[in-house]
């Protein structure tokens, strides 16, 4: 292709925007009337004129933004557009108006100096209102630029978001599966008569967890269900060393929730704390929503050996606040507090309505 070829565009880019047609009616109203006043002509003469002008510098700025040379920038094609419409435009309107007269009308100097001056205002406004035009059309792609920029950054934060959660429930699956496995395998050591019932219990209670493990629509609800049926096989186990409570705050129903974080919580209080204290103790999980800001608080409450000095918080928290923050916003955390005589209470604060 030579470089005086034309580019081709879409053909819509042929037509002026509503906007821009109705700025230029506006304007071409306007100063009709005023010329209108100025020289005593008729109105409708007048803005037939200017009319006619108005829209043919409108369309030529339309058209040489489809048509440009290549070698031409989209800005200097469409003023050149303008400047070159504009003359024979109003020499246009002069043929339509005088016809037979249009010599006579050349000829007199006065009418001559005002049909230059419509020729000099033609120019000078559809320059102006090109360069109007075209600094608002710049504003307007780098507005648009700018929301595709954000939208793929969200994008890509969705997909870091959705591989982190994919890698903590990776972390998740196995230590859940072990602790539970080691649990069982302590029953059968110590030879107890409950061994048989609890791998019964164990076994029900796999497969109605596993597939919750990877479940994006968990709900608090069906994570309450897990943490009853954990706590009912753990008591089976050790009948005479752990008593539990699991109470459902208000409103919980569907509300979305991260599956096993709680579930996480209560076997943390099992292993570190029930389990190694001689006297066993007792697990509460429960929850409140406050109903005037809707913020939700739930807790593990244990009796158990509480945490040491020295412990420092695990995988599992951290994995767990990860999670929260992913589900709820960073203004979620979680809480921990000394229970008196012993015993730890670990407590979960975060609004359902928080956006990751």
């Amino acid at each position: 292709m030579s470089p005086t070829t034309p580019s081709l565009r879409p053909a819509s880019v042929l037509l002026p925007t509503a906007r821009q047609a109705a700025v230029v009616a506006v304007f071409t109203l306007s100063l009709s009337w005023l010329l209108h006043v100025l020289s005593g002509t008729s109105y409708l003469g007048v803005f037939g004129r200017i009319g006619f002008i108005g829209a043919a510098l409108l369309m030529a700025y339309s058209v040489a933004g489809a048509l440009r040379p290549r070698w031409m920038g989209l800005g200097p094609a469409r003023l050149a557009a303008v400047v070159l419409t504009a003359p024979v435009a109003a020499l246009v309107t002069a043929l339509v108006t005088q016809r037979s007269h249009f010599i006579a009308y050349l000829g007199d100097t006065q009418t001559l100096v005002g049909h230059f001056l419509m020729v000099f205002l033609a120019i000078f406004f559809g320059v102006l209102f090109s360069l109007v035009a075209m600094r608002n059309e710049r504003r307007e792609r780098e507005r648009a630029d700018r929301l595709g920029v954000e939208l793929e950054k969200n994008r890509l934060e969705r997909e870091l978001l959705d591989a982190r959660l994919r890698m903590l429930h990776a972390q998740i699956e196995p230590h859940f599966l072990f602790n539970t496995l080691s649990n069982v395998e302590a029953l059968v050591a110590s030879g107890s008569p409950n061994a048989g019932p609890v791998l019964r219990h164990l076994i029900a209670y796999l497969r109605a967890a596993m597939p919750r493990l990877n479940d994006a629509d968990a709900t608090l609800e069906t994570e309450l269900q897990l943490v009853r049926s954990y706590l009912e096989l753990m008591q089976l186990r050790m009948p005479d060393r752990l008593q539990f409570t699991v109470a459902a705050p208000a409103r919980a129903g569907a509300l979305r929730f991260p599956a096993m974080a709680l579930l996480t919580l209560v076997e943390n209080a099992i292993r570190h704390g029930i389990d190694p204290n001689i006297d066993g103790g007792r697990i509460d999980v429960g929850g409140r929503c406050d109903d005037t800001t809707g913020a939700m608080v739930l807790w593990v409450d244990d009796t158990g050996k509480g945490m040491s000095e020295t412990a420092q918080p695990g995988t599992g928290l951290s994995n767990l606040r990860t999670r929260l923050h992913a589900f709820y916003g960073d203004g979620a955390r979680v809480d921990l507090h000394e229970v008196v005589p012993h015993g730890l209470r670990v407590e979960l604060h975060f609004h359902p309505g928080g956006k990751p």
